[in-house]
């Protein structure tokens, strides 16, 4: 690493430490503890798409192996699913100056996806996580670490029940259902989007906004539709925090306050269950 990068490098990792401790430091390891996301001896896969949540957390994942009192490994991946030349080099280049020493692999998924007209977003984002978990599978990682914030879970929530007619959360961790002892964490699952943010403006790092192949604009993207869908959850989630600042807190708190003899039906493994199922056997 070149001097000017090691500079660069050190007053984001500073950041981290001091301006931002309370509202991106203490959130991940919170999240890491409460929801037990690393343990002993794990190998996890950080996976890089270039933007700034999960720039950010190759970071917070560098500072954890510093600070951790129990081994743990890291290995920091990029898929390359077909980005143009530009968006390599500056996802390389942000490495670079973050010294994330990062494994880049391709995939030819904006090829695949290309002349899908019905949600390629979420086609890509599926076949994505797939060669994610194989890669990281292939080099001895048990875990993939995705960069989903707390903005992002309150989203789904609302989306989920607006949208979906289901109550439903992204969850902090899960089993792969195809990749056998493999599992996905999302460690910046209590972080703000607005810290991110800051963390982001106040260091003056310049991340990829959108890295698809159909269009740079994330918002002109190929599924206009549910990228219209989040934008208008967000803008509603605004204009309910205007009445109530506690609105994300309570959205969030929803799903873990969940009352099962209030519910009409609900789905545990798979299997449908219905108040009716022991409503005269309950005295």
């Amino acid at each position: 690493m070149h001097g000017m990068e090691e500079d660069i490098s050190r007053a984001v990792e500073l950041s981290i430490r001091k301006k931002f401790r309370k509202d991106i430091w203490c959130k991940f390891t919170k999240a890491i503890n409460r929801y037990e996301l690393v343990k002993e001896g794990d190998s996890i896969a950080v996976c890089i798409s270039g933007g700034k949540d999960s720039m950010l957390m190759a970071k917070l994942f560098q500072e954890l192996r510093l600070h951790n009192k129990f081994s743990f490994d890291v290995k920091f991946i990029v898929m390359d699913p077909g980005y143009n030349r530009e968006n390599r080099e500056a996802i390389e280049h942000n490495a670079g100056i973050l010294n994330v020493p990062v494994q880049i692999f391709e995939s030819d998924i904006f090829d695949s996806v290309f002349h899908i007209e019905k949600s390629p977003c979420y086609i890509c984002a599926r076949m994505r996580r797939g060669y994610l978990y194989s890669y990281a599978k292939e080099i001895g990682c048990n875990k993939i670490a995705l960069g989903h914030h707390y903005d992002d879970v309150i989203e789904t929530i609302l989306m989920g029940m607006l949208y979906g007619g289901q109550v439903q959360t992204m969850m902090p961790k899960l089993h792969s259902t195809n990749f056998d002892g493999m599992e996905l964490i999302r460690p910046m699952y209590l972080i703000r989007e607005q810290a991110i943010e800051a963390w982001r403006d106040y260091n003056g790092l310049r991340f990829l906004q959108c890295a698809c192949k159909f269009t740079q604009d994330c918002e002109t993207c190929a599924d206009k539709e549910s990228l219209s869908k989040r934008k208008e959850i967000k803008g509603l989630i605004r204009e309910l925090r205007n009445v109530n600042p506690f609105v994300e807190a309570n959205i969030f708190k929803s799903v873990e306050n969940v009352n099962i003899d209030t519910v009409i039906a609900y789905k545990r493994r798979g299997k449908r269950h219905h108040f009716l199922d022991d409503y005269d056997n309950v005295k």
